[in-house]
């Protein structure tokens, strides 16, 4: 078999009786042995995994010439080994201070960060952020949908993958879904930066785009509908009506000769699956069926 076949097996623990045979004949194998051996000395070594072969090939093709000559760099070169591991470790557990709160379907969180603002995720949303050095630099990462009420102090960033909205403090909802970006400020001053524009919204000011096209509105809420576990939409594809019924019921829906680039104006509440899909066919004139206590069907009507 091949060498670098042969250690990749013995790596993840694949070896047959007689490969392991031919393991034990290698030049090097003692030195592979060891470098593992030394390594699970560590306490903390039950948190990290074997390294797969790739990465324990590149670690040790440097050294491989000298191991062969110098036969008192092994013990060094044992040394070395537990001493980067150590490093690995520490850097881990102790240096790496990023932070990730996401919620499941139909479960709503609150998170406190280091300056006490606070954020309200809606289901199957994501936020990270850098615990560390949030004092000076207060921007956090999310995908989904969140409310933030934000302290004041140096400018805070919200990232998602279509743009950025930045604050000094102020209360705020962001939803990034698909194709859809939307903002809407409820306190104070926010901007919105996009590739394709910056906008600057007060509060009472909605701000969003459905497949790159903008559209600028108002709102009178006092915060959004879904922290009180009801959902609203103005004039809203379809598809994101269907899919947000998914997040807070987690059920899966079916559809039949339906358009979902259609816009859907109104809301559901999250309380009772029934009464919920009556809010949304009735309207645009469809039928729904209860599968299964997790599927829905909703077709046009006659």
């Amino acid at each position: 078999m091949d060498k670098n076949k042969l250690i990749e097996k013995w790596l993840s623990g694949e070896l047959t009786e007689e490969e392991s045979k031919a393991f034990s004949t290698l030049e090097e194998a003692p030195f592979y042995t060891n470098i593992i051996e030394d390594a699970s000395q560590f306490k903390a070594s039950h948190f990290s995994s074997m390294p797969d072969f790739d990465v324990f090939k590149e670690r040790i093709t440097s050294e491989k010439t000298s191991v062969k000559t110098i036969d008192w760099f092994k013990p060094m070169m044992r040394i070395a080994s537990v001493l980067i591991i150590g490093i690995g470790i520490y850097s881990i557990f102790f240096l790496n201070k990023m932070v990730e709160v996401e919620t499941l379907v139909a479960e709503k969180t609150t998170i406190e960060l280091p300056d006490e603002s606070q954020v309200v995720l809606n289901a199957l949303s994501e936020v990270r952020y850098n615990k560390k050095d949030w004092k000076t630099n207060r921007e956090i990462e999310l995908k989904g949908e969140a409310f933030f009420d934000v302290a004041k102090g140096a400018k805070f960033d919200v990232v998602t993958e279509t743009g950025t909205v930045s604050v000094l403090g102020t209360e705020f909802n962001i939803k990034h879904r698909g194709d859809i970006f939307e903002v809407s400020c409820y306190e104070g001053t926010v901007r919105v930066v996009t590739s394709k524009n910056t906008q600057i919204l007060q509060a009472g000011d909605n701000y969003k785009s459905i497949n790159g096209e903008m559209l600028t509105g108002k709102q009178t809420n006092e915060m959004p509908k879904w922290i009180n576990n009801m959902s609203e939409f103005q004039r809203t594809p379809v598809s994101e009506v269907f899919a947000e019924l998914e997040r807070q019921y987690g059920v899966i829906i079916e559809t039949e000769k339906i358009n979902t680039d259609q816009l859907f104006t109104g809301g559901f509440a999250h309380d009772n699956l029934q009464s919920a899909l009556k809010a949304i066919s009735e309207p645009l004139g469809m039928e729904y069926k209860i599968i299964k206590p997790n599927k829905v069907r909703l077709s046009m009507g006659e």
